[in-house]
Order: C-alpha cells, then structure tokens, then sequence
C-alpha cells in the first residue's frame, strides 16, 4: 500500500505504476496519466477510472480507491453502482420539480408582477409538488395526475383546474426540451377525474339601488373607508385602490399603470380613470395617509386585501369589495343608455375583435367621466341627474 508519492509521479517513466491496494496509475509519453481502479468482484476481474492525473491528486485517488475497495467488502460492484448514481443524478435533474420551476422561470416576462402577484405557482406548489415533485418528468402519468388532483377536483375546483393546466404547460415545456414525457397525460388525466361537480359563484354583489345607503356609512375618513369609497366611485378592483400613487394622479385623471391591471403583461396598457368631484374629495381626505408615494399607507405597508372584506363582513354583509364592479355595470345597463363598448370600457373589460379595436383607438374618457358623474351623484344621495 502506498507505494508511489507525490514527487516521485513526476518522474516516473511511461507505464503502469501501482501503488497498491488496487489503485493503478498509467503514465504517458506526455507526462499525463489516468488513475484506475483494479478489482475482483463477483468472480469477475474489472477495471474502472478514477480520473485523470493532472486533475486528481494521489490523495485523492487514494480516497476514491478506498472507497470503492469498501463497497467490494460489501459485495457491490463499484462501477455498476456509479453507473446507477449517474442514471440517478441524471433523472434527478428532470424532476417534475426542477422542469415546473424552469416552465415557470421562461413564462415570467409574460406574467404580471412576475407571476407572485397572480400565484401562477402557487397551485403547482401546494396540491402537485409536494407528491410528485421528485418524480422523473418523463415517469408522470395519467393516473398520478389523477390521484394528487382527486382529492380537490370537486371541494376546490377552481384551485384544480389552474393546477391541471398549469400541469399541461410544464408538459409542454418539457417537451419542448426534448424530454420524453406523455403529452396526453392532462387530457387522459381529465378523462378519468370526469366533470367538476363545484358550481362557480360569482363574487356576492350588493344592489345598485342598496349602495348609496351603504356609501352613507363609510363617512368616517378612515384609511379603509377611504379606499372602498375610491374603489365603488371608479369601479377599480381592490389592487390598483390599495397601492394608488400620488404621482399616478394628475389634475382630474388618475393613470394606472399596466403592472397594476389584470391581465398578462404586455397584453394590457395603462388605463385612464376620469376622477369625479367626490372621488377627488376622497383623495384629498386620503392624503394624510399617504407614506413613501402610496394613498393607502398603512403602518408598514399599503393596506391589505382582506381590510376593506373583513369590515363589509363585520357589519353582517354577504357582499364583497369585488362586487361593486358587478353594482356599478347592472346600474348602466338598467338606469343608462351607454353603449356596450363604453359600459365595459368604465370596468377596464376588453370588448369586440383584436382587429375591431386596432381600428377603435379610444378609451371613451368623456363618455366615462359623464357616467361616473352619474354615478357619484347616485352613490352620494341616491339620486342621478338626467341622462
């Protein structure tokens, strides 16, 4: 055992040089060399490399002999076990887990708030991973898909469905890396769940005629009261209420960018709110609060989402911020005449073809102003004036 050193590898001429216990090096004319390994192991007489000499020290080779003489004591042939960990190392690598993050990473710059903010994730991450996520991508079936999403297919359908398809995708970028997977496992998948029995409710809304009764009750300037009087008066969602700027309002037209509107990024602009008298009398309340730019702020932060919810829930309510939204469009459509491009436009909905609004480059600001004016007048006394 240890027969060769350091400084004598250096000079030692081309040829096979053993320093015992099995461990070989082979020299070259060159002065390089590879070390093996030499053993006995089932009968069989086997070589394997260890690496080359410029890259492996004799210390090191020693160790690596060392521990493949101990996995011969035990029985197992040293290079069908390192054969068995590159095959491991290389699925390991292909991992549902490791394929999903990389789909993800690739779709970020398409995802608004880069995806944290619309939990694109998030569903993968709670009900798929944490049972499949170490499984070989190429080993995903039907039947796994099928047994993670039975459990929640009827009791959080929608939670499901996001999560099936999101599946699909990670599928789909998976074998855009050329990896061999099943892209009919979803589909299969989908066959064997059957139809979601979940019936889809929308947000509770609260009667257009109700609001101006609730609006009465919000006089306190509070920062929550504030923020919900903002949002029934524009007909925003909460997010682009909760984190409003300063400095997106200018004169009568608060601009909200992009990033703060639903929808995918690069596939909605920034959207121009007509301010009515009393939703400029809001802000201006609302100004105290303002910390580090934001309206809302809040101790360390904008106000939560669940802030302006929990309070209409605390008054016995079974309404929701959200379905002010849905108060605001029955009353346009049962107390105007606006046309349908503009009722959808006061609630930032895209309407018609791609093609149709090419050619249609307007917001209806005016239009929008009028109406809201309207339904200011509505929300604060109960009454609007004529169309």
């Amino acid at each position: 055992m240890h027969k060769l050193t350091a400084i004598a590898i250096k000079n030692l001429p081309p040829g096979k040089h053993e320093d015992g216990g099995g461990l070989r090096l082979v020299k070259r004319q060159d002065g390089g060399g590879q070390w093996v390994f030499r053993y006995t192991c089932h009968g069989r007489r086997r070589e394997m490399g260890l690496g080359g000499l410029r890259a492996l020290s004799l210390k090191k080779a020693r160790e690596r002999a060392a521990h493949y003489r101990g996995l011969v004591a035990q029985d197992i042939d040293p290079i069908g076990a390192r054969r068995r960990l590159r095959a491991e190392a290389i699925r390991n690598r292909n991992m549902l887990r490791d394929v999903a993050l990389d789909a993800f990473e690739s779709r970020k710059s398409s995802l608004r708030g880069d995806g944290v903010a619309g939990r694109w994730f998030s569903p993968l991450e709670l009900h798929v991973l944490p049972k499949l996520g170490r499984v070989p991508v190429a080993e995903i079936t039907a039947r796994d898909i099928r047994d993670v999403l039975q459990p929640i297919w009827h009791t959080k359908a929608s939670t499901a469905a996001k999560a099936i398809t999101r599946l699909g995708i990670v599928l789909q970028h998976a074998a855009a890396l050329e990896l061999d997977v099943d892209l009919q496992a979803v589909p299969k998948a989908k066959a064997l769940l059957g139809a979601q029995k979940h019936k889809v409710t929308a947000v509770p809304s609260m009667p257009w005629q109700e609001v101006p009764a609730f609006y009465a009750t919000l006089q306190d300037p509070s920062p929550a009261n504030l923020a919900l009087r903002l949002l029934i008066l524009t007909g925003l969602r909460s997010l682009p209420v909760r984190f409003a700027r300063v400095d997106e309002i200018e004169g009568d037209i608060w601009t909200v960018p992009a990033d703060k509107m639903k929808g995918r990024r690069g596939k909605v602009e920034d959207f121009r709110v007509p301010l009515t008298a009393e939703a400029l009398r809001v802000i201006e309340m609302a100004r105290i609060y303002e910390r580090k730019g934001y309206l809302f702020h809040a101790r360390k932060t904008v106000i939560s989402d669940a802030t302006m919810s929990r309070m209409m829930e605390r008054r016995g309510l079974t309404a929701r911020p959200h379905g002010f939204r849905a108060s605001l469009r029955t009353w346009l459509a049962e107390e105007t005449e606006a046309p349908h491009e503009v009722a959808e436009a006061m609630l930032a909905h895209v309407s018609d073809s791609k093609v149709v609004r090419s050619y249609r480059r307007t917001d209806f600001l005016d239009q929008r102003r009028a109406l809201l004016e309207r339904w200011a007048a509505h929300c604060v006394s109960g009454t609007a004036t004529p169309a």
